[in-house]
């Protein structure tokens, strides 16, 4: 084995060990077990950052492997993980995201070499404005998901009138998740427009047509219609709550239906491969 692969068991180690120890010290409430994972996940970003330098440092168009698109939606759910823990005290989101960055990662182990055609001149931009732009969004998606479920959760305690027993009892208000909910959206629906449009203008370099009716598109376009509706209730209407919360959580939920079904799955200009055990 060699220290490469060896390094890439270690960030799976770290991760497992990180989301194992955080969710049972949430649903145990030990706050020493949260610290620990939260230790053993720093640690193997850490050691992820590093792998990630590593790809990017090899000779060719390291940017535009499948694997590697995989590898960095891990690495930024991670990261907006560490700034909602930071800024807003939202440990709690270990359920929904240290989880999902685990997957991730372990999946783009698992690709096939995939390379996109795109003009050297216009690879950083693109991988900037499209990649870039598109992964915070739903990684900041992804923090409005957990939000809105714990809001969810709370909220139907609260209504029953049931003792808040376990980890409940050391749960943010409602209103912490509902402003969670509102910064992960105010800031992830300008990123994913940025994200949409520069693709298109990608397609129409690289195939001669802006939309082609490709199943990705058809399903980016609808989570954007989606995006919009929920940024357009959360920032214009000034609607908070229950309804923007579960609009959350099922626009997240058909991002990553595309990620890991339209991309693996689906044929189409997008399509990742597995590679064969």
């Amino acid at each position: 084995m060699g220290s490469v692969e060896l390094l890439k068991l270690f960030v799976i180690g770290l991760y497992l060990a990180g989301t194992i120890l955080s969710l049972s010290g949430i649903l145990v409430a030990r706050k020493s077990l949260r610290s620990v994972g939260m230790a053993c996940a720093v640690a193997g970003f850490a050691l992820h950052t590093f792998d990630m330098g590593l790809v990017t440092s090899q000779p060719g168009n390291s940017l535009t492997a499948g694997a590697f698109y995989y590898s960095l939606f891990s690495w930024l759910l991670l990261l907006i993980w560490f700034l909602a823990w930071w800024r807003l005290k939202l440990g709690f989101l270990a359920l929904t995201i240290s989880p999902l960055a685990l997957l991730f990662y372990i999946s783009s182990l698992r690709l096939a070499p995939m390379h996109v055609s795109t003009p050297p001149t216009l690879l950083g931009l693109f991988f900037g404005l499209h990649i870039g732009a598109l992964f915070l969004a739903l990684a900041l998606l992804a923090v409005s998901f957990g939000a809105g479920l714990a809001f969810l959760h709370l909220e139907r305690k609260i209504k029953t009138k049931e003792p808040l027993t376990g980890f409940r009892k050391d749960l943010p208000s409602l209103s912490t998740f509902d402003r969670a909910v509102h910064w992960a959206v105010a800031a992830g629906f300008p990123l994913y427009t940025v994200g949409l449009l520069s693709g298109f203008f990608w397609a129409k370099l690289t195939w001669g047509k802006v939309f082609s009716w490709d199943i990705k598109e058809l399903t980016s376009i609808t989570i954007w219609f989606l995006y919009a509706s929920l940024f357009y209730q959360r920032m214009v209407t000034g609607r908070q709550g229950r309804r923007t919360a579960i609009l959350a959580i099922w626009v997240f939920a058909l991002a990553m239906l595309s990620m890991l079904g339209i991309n693996l799955l689906t044929p189409s200009h997008h399509s990742f491969s597995a590679v064969p055990l």
